[in-house]
């Protein structure tokens, strides 16, 4: 392997989490999510030779990933039906909390809900990005990502509502 390789799939590892979380909240099935994930990758090696270091990687890779995630979703979720998630956590494991696995449950079942541009505030505002941050991952004005995300919030807890389900 050549430097540049190296290098790329150090930065992969390296952030990786960044990936899992995006392929979790654009897909609602696991085999979905690997998908994704490798189409991200995918696209991050074929247009790491434009990464011009004038950022961080990460926020680099954050626009790629959610800009990936949202052609992917219209390509390939145009007309799903939204089962509620299958996965669960082992009882057993240590740490488990039935309220808080439900309630994550719930909370991804309405993210699926939401648009491509809504998941990507959403998903921006849980990875603690300030209003600035997200603006500039979405290319956006800062007014308009508060404003945005504003109103995805409230969005979410109107379609969690409409489970009946109240944290």
């Amino acid at each position: 392997m050549n430097p540049s390789e190296i290098e790329f799939l150090r930065l992969i590892d390296e952030n990786k989490g960044i990936l899992v979380k995006v392929s979790r909240m654009y897909m609602d099935d696991h085999d979905g999510r690997q998908d994704l994930y490798q189409e991200i990758v995918y696209q991050l090696w074929k247009s790491y030779g434009t990464f011009k270091r004038e950022s961080k990687f990460s926020t680099w890779m954050y626009r790629v990933a959610l800009n990936t995630a949202m052609v992917f979703l219209k390509k390939e979720k145009k007309h799903q039906i939204y089962d509620a998630l299958d996965e669960r956590h082992d009882a057993a494991d240590e740490g488990y909390d039935a309220d808080k696995d439900e309630q994550l449950k719930v909370f991804y079942q309405a993210v699926q809900e939401l648009n491509a541009i809504e998941k990507a505030l959403i998903f921006l505002f849980l990875e603690g990005q300030s209003h600035r941050e997200i603006a500039e991952n979405l290319g956006i004005s800062e007014v308009n990502a508060r404003v945005k995300l504003n109103r995805t919030k409230e969005r979410i807890q109107q379609i969690i509502k409409k489970y009946n389900y109240e944290f």
